[in-house]
């Protein structure tokens, strides 16, 4: 899979490429990530690519043209979704890294500052993201995130892809995870469920999913897993 990233900041993603899962899907040749500084497509001589908003409203805001040049670069060479991280956007969820991890390029936008001009989320943005309901900086760890979650999902990445489909939010039904135990056996006097140390797979399985269930009812009630 190959990831087009479009950022001011392209150098603060460096330790991130080169950390966990991410580093092994690039080591591994499973993903690809390229980054684009939309600064360069400036035509301000001073590379100036932010603008006051109209309206007298506080703050700045990046100006279309740069971005749009860059994204237009980018689809010139083979179409791909455009990404544009915003708290305005639909929350980020499994599933929908699920499906963006069966495709094969995705375009990756990070604003910053105020906002980007709206009419080029109008014209070249298919789809709007956002971590959760709070603001950040830019959209670089939005987009680090994303491309997280996307290379442990790659064939080849974990090495056992099963432990992704055992994880929240990835089961049938949309459960949080159940807990999880390792050796000691017994810890600070507190001992490891037995139905875990029992060998039964049929009841380990019947725990992990009441477990499951018991964590989303407590933690995300809203979630309403299916009985």
């Amino acid at each position: 899979m190959k990831i087009d990233v479009l950022s001011l900041f392209p150098d603060c993603f460096r330790g991130f490429l080169a950390s966990s899962m991410v580093a092994r899907a690039l080591n591994l040749g499973i993903l690809k990530v390229n980054f684009t500084d939309y600064r360069l497509y400036s035509q301000n001589k001073h590379r100036r690519v932010d603008d006051y908003p109209y309206g007298g409203f506080p703050g700045m805001v990046i100006q279309a043209e740069p971005i749009y040049r860059a994204i237009a670069n980018l689809v010139e060479q083979s179409y791909a979704p455009v990404i544009y991280f915003t708290p305005q956007g639909r929350r980020l969820n499994q599933s929908i890294l699920q499906y963006y991890a069966s495709l094969p390029r995705v375009i990756l936008l990070c604003g910053h500052y105020k906002e980007i001009d709206q009419r080029v989320r109008d014209l070249a943005v298919s789809d709007e993201i956002s971590l959760g309901d709070y603001v950040l900086s830019g959209g670089e760890i939005p987009a680090m995130a994303f491309i997280d979650g996307i290379a442990r999902l790659l064939p080849g990445v974990l090495s056992d892809i099963n432990s992704a489909d055992s994880d929240s939010f990835s089961q049938e039904e949309g459960t949080l995870g159940f807990p999880c135990y390792t050796r000691p056996e017994i810890w600070m006097e507190l001992s490891v469920p037995e139905e875990l140390l029992s060998g039964n797979h049929k009841k380990i399985a019947e725990w992990a999913k009441n477990q499951s269930h018991r964590f989303t009812q407590i933690r995300r009630p809203e979630l309403k897993p299916n009985k």
